[in-house]
């Protein structure tokens, strides 16, 4: 049974019961993100633990930034003094 078909099994039961119906799913999933998220911190907070700096985001853009190298779109660092100089006119 996927979630659409128990959804709509519980909204035919709560229309039985006479109780309200339950929201469809997936349409508070980012407010219980947020509400998980938050109450980690708090927990975090209340037991006096140090706070973890965005290890998703930091994990991210080290993956990101690890496939701008190796496709190669990074600019290439010459020795000093090779190429940077002006040929001179013959003559």
């Amino acid at each position: 049974m996927n979630a659409n078909q128990q959804h709509m099994l519980d909204v035919y039961r709560a229309t039985r019961l006479g109780t309200p119906a339950p929201p469809a799913p997936g349409l508070n999933d980012w407010q219980a993100v947020r509400e998980v998220r938050d109450y980690r911190r708090f927990r975090a907070a209340v037991e006096d633990r140090p706070r973890r700096a965005h290890r998703l985001r930091t994990a991210l853009a080290n993956l990101f930034a690890s496939a701008t190298r190796s496709s190669g779109t990074r600019s290439v660092r010459r020795p000093h003094g090779v190429g940077t100089s002006t040929p001179r006119p013959c003559g």
